[in-house]
């Protein structure tokens, strides 16, 4: 994919999420400077993406999408400064700069979190006033809180906490990709097509392709910690070995991980082929998670 292509795309919908970031004043300004800081910090913007060219594969074309996919992008922030954190990765960059709890304190950064997962329930609500009365827009926001709790992000997070530095099985380590990464990648891609107008058969096909560019990536996160390059991540390598997690290259090797990586994006791609509708973008856009460097 053209670089110009990429960036262009993705500054568009920085564009459009950063619109929904709260404003920094009142009392409890601290707060909206310390979600702002974590949610304005730069990144792939891999979900809102996903969520908009779904919904322009299947002949979407109005601004009832935009409140989710700041929505998405809010929920995917929130997991991140509570990874961050001491009790969970101790981690201190993020995104090439120090990570919320250690600008804001620990204190701050939980509640960073959890009021950026509010409010970004108060944000897709805003999709109701943009079309009211649009049965597609309470199907997609039981779609977002479904895949962002307990049987979902919450839920592979769990399994993740529990079974670090001990023996996790092929069947729990797929299920904590399956959730803690693919949920929302999931979530993103069927809101999308839901919204647009998706059969039922169309969304679970969708479900599917999702499902594997969630595992594609987080395969190639795996292999990013190893390979990767600290400068170019913005953030420590090696990090999963030192908290004692089990990965997809622990449990299958390297080569392994990087055959499978893409092969299950090119079924992706494959499955995504399939569908009546053609969205040239986010084919190359799938492919592009095998080669990115960070």
């Amino acid at each position: 994919m053209e670089k110009n292509k990429l960036e262009l795309r993705t500054k568009e919908v920085q564009d459009i999420i950063y619109t929904y970031a709260p404003a920094e004043e009142g009392f409890q300004k601290t707060i909206f400077t310390a979600m702002n800081y974590s949610f304005q910090a730069g990144g792939k913007r891999l979900r809102p993406l996903l969520m908009q060219e779904t919904y322009r594969l299947f002949g979407g074309t109005g601004k009832v999408v935009e409140p989710f996919m700041a929505a998405i992008e809010m929920i995917h922030t929130y997991s991140l400064i509570h990874d961050d954190l001491p009790a969970l990765d101790n981690d201190e960059y993020r995104r090439g700069r120090k990570t919320s709890h250690v600008v804001f304190g620990e204190a701050m950064a939980i509640l960073a979190g959890d009021a950026l997962l509010n409010y970004a329930f108060e944000t897709a609500c805003k999709a109701f006033e943009l079309e009211p009365g649009d049965q597609t827009v309470a199907r997609a926001f039981t779609i977002l809180a479904k895949k962002a709790g307990v049987n979902g992000m919450i839920g592979g997070q769990v399994v993740d906490v529990e079974m670090t530095g001990k023996q996790m099985s092929g069947d729990q380590l797929h299920f904590v990709y399956e959730n803690k990464t693919g949920a929302l990648i999931e979530a993103s891609m069927m809101i999308g097509a839901v919204l647009a107008g998706a059969t039922e058969d169309e969304l679970k096909q969708v479900e599917m392709i999702a499902s594997d560019i969630g595992l594609a990536f987080q395969i190639q996160d795996d292999l990013l910690d190893i390979l990767g390059d600290s400068a170019v991540l913005g953030k420590p390598v090696c990090s999963d070995e030192e908290n004692g997690k089990v990965t997809y290259v622990t449990v299958h090797g390297l080569e392994e991980s990087k055959k499978d990586v893409a092969e299950i994006s090119r079924r992706a791609v494959t499955r995504l082929d399939q569908l009546p509708y053609k969205n040239e973008f986010l084919d190359e856009l799938i492919l592009e998670l095998v080669n990115r460097k960070k």
